[in-house]
């Protein structure tokens, strides 16, 4: 198991193949700060250059996901950056989306409380979102004279449409666990009382699948939002090809003709 430099983010023994990382500033509802940020980072990065790890799940400690930005720390934060920080176009919010979307392994937010602006934008940057009943989401940037950061803008239109998305981003308003279901945005709603068992066990199950073909068909997903149909299609065979070549698929194929579940090695 990786180590971090700091408690603000925790990780979780491996188990079964699902790595757990939680989010760990409980007191301002897990407010992203640039300690929380490049944690996270570094966090996302080793988990998907780990072969031992199949899936992450994502959350955050005590009653909130991430409560977004951490305003407190805006002030310090402008008198502190650094040249190479003014220069940096993405900021360090837009790494921590880039971290999550090329991670090679699916990750899963568990929305276990509310997910507000930059939170938000976290767990819309993960492949599978769940939510317990008495979650809510925002974006939550209106409110404090913000524009929307860290993928925002760039994932909520493509995950419920431009017309209900310019609504959320300009309205600002709370969205219900159940809203955010009906809409599609989130997989699932849990009871709050068996959220994260809930949540671990669909990971758990999501873990026993082939991790080369699951790697190849996050890629193959997040490259379809901007791609052509022939260049998609050209991608597809390539690496649906790189598949047939792996130990996984004749596991597969044998444990069909013998009528039990595979057993995947990622190899």
């Amino acid at each position: 198991m990786e180590e971090l430099n700091s408690q603000s983010v925790l990780l979780e023994d491996d188990k079964d193949g699902v790595r757990l990382l939680t989010l760990n500033r409980p007191e301002t509802y897990n407010a992203v700060n640039g300690d929380l940020s490049s944690n996270l980072i570094n966090a996302l990065r080793a988990a998907s250059a780990n072969d031992a790890v199949r899936v992450i799940v994502l959350t955050g400690s005590g009653k909130g996901f991430c409560s977004g930005l951490d305003l407190s720390t805006v002030e310090s934060m402008r008198h502190g950056i650094t040249r190479h920080q003014s220069l940096d176009p993405l900021g360090w919010v837009g790494h921590l989306a880039l971290a999550i979307r090329e991670c090679d392994k699916p990750v899963i937010a568990a929305i276990n409380g509310i997910a507000a602006g930059a939170g938000m934008a976290m767990a819309l940057a993960c492949d599978l979102r769940f939510m317990a009943t008495s979650a809510k989401l925002t974006t939550g940037y209106i409110r404090r004279g913000l524009s929307p950061d860290a993928g925002m803008s760039y994932f909520l239109p493509r995950l419920i449409g431009w017309t209900r998305a310019s609504e959320w981003i300009l309205s600002g308003r709370d969205i219900s666990s159940m809203e955010a279901e009906q809409v599609g945005l989130v997989n699932e709603v849990f009871a709050d009382g068996e959220f994260m068992s809930r949540v671990m066990a669909y990971a758990t199950n999501l873990a026993e699948h082939a991790p080369i073909a699951m790697t190849l068909s996050k890629r193959l997903l997040h490259h379809a939002v901007d791609a052509d149909l022939q260049t998609q299609l050209r991608e597809e065979y390539q690496l649906i090809q790189r598949c047939f070549a792996t130990e996984d698929v004749a596991e597969g194929v044998r444990a069909f003709l013998e009528k039990r579940k595979p057993n995947f090695q990622g190899r």
